[in-house]
């Protein structure tokens, strides 16, 4: 799957390959054989892994071309101007070190140990010199040296966090650097041919990060940037990325007084108010009906847990660093950061049989992790969250179809708020548990299941969990962004350290599997997520304050309560704006706050026993009965039906 087709074109069109010898660059092969095909080329493929198109190959082989539309071309792109701006900012701020600088979704950044620190007001400055280098067309130049030598050279250089990284690689482990103009980075590469193949870029902030993540290191100034092929193509992210500072939830999670974060509390503990706990609990009403539907049942865990069920699960072992421990009467618990444990024990909590699975368990379950500081990030990264969590026990012969089910499940529910979902199968990591046989299954079931429904995906190696692998399912919002939300993990693993059984129909014993799932992920992140795909004007359904009523004068006051009292009657959430103000204000004031009516009422509705609606989008209704505009805001509450394949 592709960001566009364009870039699909642009991967296709990158297919063909050409054999390349040892000693020889792919550039040199490629125009010895058909030159044409260089035009547009920055890079080569060789046995899957990304080379330089001028950097002569130790062996031949089969090269496939990377051409600069492509995903891959992007990302080269990125990482490139991330050098480029790393030399800019040396050139001038001398004292300022580097540290790291790679390419991510739609942009690059660059880490610098700098005290006195960037302002905003030194990017455009930043920008300039850029272009200076841009239009030097400096070639990146790759040279592969010792370790004592990129020691030597980095230590003389003041670069001690580079020192740093050299020492902890691997022995035997080739260490490359890149080389534009009069700039030296430590990088695996590959990079573009030179800085004149960078066309379009544009820095957009400045923030601060701890090198390698943790509180406990020194903070740096990250400054972020973005780079596209084509002009047309960064104005219309750039013009992307103004909507979505409008449309930040910590923004407008102020604005629309929904959440708050405070210091005396803790980082990343959220408090609901009235409108975003209002929203949150229509969201768990409507998660527990569909669950219901689809033959779960309702489950509540503790959230303490003695650390000796955490051993025998290998979370101890394995995820320790992610959890909160606690002593009681001298024993030690664990704080849960997720929900599967006290699901296992309801299972093993009596004899089941082939009969009774599958069985499925749903929990709407607070976890709480130990993010780092520096990553938490209003709701979308916080340390306490609930999950819409379940477990799914059954047979093997049942995996694939409870799989596909819960597939069904999700996007369904996708549909009721107009995502789009993106398919990934994430595999096993360097660190995890269970038998090469048991992943080999887990897996094998995770790809049929998908290939049975005829759904694409894209196979992410190494990042599974640590007891199993998973499809994750990203949603694409109305700003065309991925989110990670939904995600469906299966495992071998846990129902044998458990020892869960069933008795099958020969009367032995036999190992259930267990499915791992959550539809909406954690609640906090999917409201964000929300807030920023609706920017804040909630559906109907789900708006906190569907109606406020607007008086003209003070007469039309009594009148005004009666009418809320019916609304409230038939379940609609209305308030009254009785405040000694203009119309035109209070109009505009309950337009800011994205409710999606506002009731005018004045002498007129009065004896018509009716209301004139205005929408959320400035649309004025027609004067009408109130029992008619009750019955017309019903019909927009409802919630599409989902369908249920189990």
């Amino acid at each position: 799957m592709k960001d566009n087709p364009k870039m699909a074109q642009a991967d296709k069109a990158s297919a063909r390959t050409f054999a390349v010898p040892a000693g020889e660059s792919p550039a040199d092969a490629v125009r010895r054989q058909d030159p044409a095909f260089l035009k547009g080329v920055i890079a080569a493929r060789l046995g899957g892994k990304p080379v330089d198109l001028y950097w002569p190959l130790g062996q031949g082989g089969e090269v496939e071309l990377i051409v600069l539309e492509s995903e891959a071309g992007q990302e080269i792109l990125r990482h490139s101007t991330a050098h480029v701006m790393a030399d800019a900012v040396q050139q001038l701020f001398p004292s300022a070190k580097v540290t790291i600088g790679p390419s991510i979704e739609k942009g690059f950044y660059y880490d610098f140990d700098y005290s006195p620190g960037f302002t905003p007001e030194d990017l455009p400055r930043i920008e300039e010199k850029m272009q200076e280098i841009v239009e030097s067309d400096a070639r990146f130049e790759r040279e592969e040296v010792s370790r004592e030598q990129a020691l030597k050279l980095f230590a003389g250089m003041g670069e001690n966090y580079k020192v740093e990284l050299i020492q902890e690689l691997p022995e035997g482990e080739t260490i490359s650097l890149y080389r534009h103009g009069g700039f030296v980075d430590l990088c695996r590469g590959p990079h573009l041919p030179g800085t004149g193949w960078i066309k379009a870029f544009k820095l957009t902030s400045v923030a601060g990060a701890y090198w390698r993540g943790s509180e406990r290191n020194p903070m740096l100034q990250r400054i972020y940037g973005t780079a596209w092929p084509k002009p047309a193509q960064l104005k219309a992210y750039l013009t992307r990325l103004e909507e979505a500072k409008k449309r930040d939830h910590r923004k407008l999670g102020r604005e629309l007084d929904l959440f708050s974060v405070h210091e005396e509390i803790g980082p990343g503990l959220v408090v609901y108010h009235p409108k975003l706990g209002l929203v949150r609990a229509l969201l768990e009403e409507f998660e527990k009906k569909e669950h219901l539907k689809r033959g779960y049942h309702i489950v509540y865990g503790p959230t303490l847990l003695k650390s000796e069920l955490w051993q025998q699960s290998g979370h101890y072992d394995h995820y320790k660093q992610n959890m909160y421990f606690t002593t009681v009467d001298e024993e030690e618990y664990g704080i849960k950061p997720m929900n599967c444990l006290a699901h296992m024990l309801i299972y093993k909590s009596q004899v089941r049989s082939y009969r009774d699975l599958p069985l499925r368990y749903f929990e709407l379950g607070t976890v709480h992790r130990h993010e780092k500081s520096g990553v938490l990030s209003g709701l979308f990264r916080v340390r306490a969250f609930t999950q819409d969590d379940a477990h799914i026990l059954c047979t093997p012969e049942q995996l694939e179809g409870e799989v596909v089910g819960v597939l069904h499940f999700v996007l369904e529910v996708m549909k009721v708020f107009g995502f789009e979902v993106e398919l990934e199968i994430s595999t096993r990591p360097a660190d995890s548990i269970g038998t090469d046989q048991d992943w080999a299954r887990a897996t094998r079931a995770l790809i049929q299941a998908l290939d049975h429904q005829g759904m694409p995906y894209q196979i992410c190696a190494g990042e599974g969990a640590f007891y199993g692998p998973k499809i994750d399912i990203k949603l694409k919002d109305a700003l065309d962004r991925r989110w990670q939300c939904a995600t469906i993990q299966c495992d071998f693993t846990m129902p044998e350290r458990f020892d869960l059984t069933y008795v099958g129909a020969d009367g032995a014993r036999h190992r259930p599997v267990m499915i791992h799932r959550v539809v909406l992920g954690s609640m906090e992140r999917f409201l964000g997520v929300l807030i920023e795909h609706f920017a804040g004007a909630f559906p109907v359904w789900l708006a906190p304050v569907q109606a406020r009523l607007l008086p003209i004068t003070d007469r039309q006051h009594d009148f005004c309560r009666g009418v809320a009292k019916r609304l409230r009657a038939a379940g609609m959430r209305v308030e009254e704006d009785f405040r000694n103000e203009k119309l035109n204000y209070k109009i505009r004031e309950a337009e800011t706050q994205k409710i999606p009516f506002m009731l005018v009422v004045g002498d007129r509705e009065i004896q018509e026993d009716g209301v004139s609606p205005r929408t959320r989008g400035g649309e004025d209704w027609k004067l009408m009965k109130v029992d008619a505009f009750i019955a017309r805001v019903k019909d927009e509450c409802r919630i599409p039906e989902t369908e249920v394949s189990l």
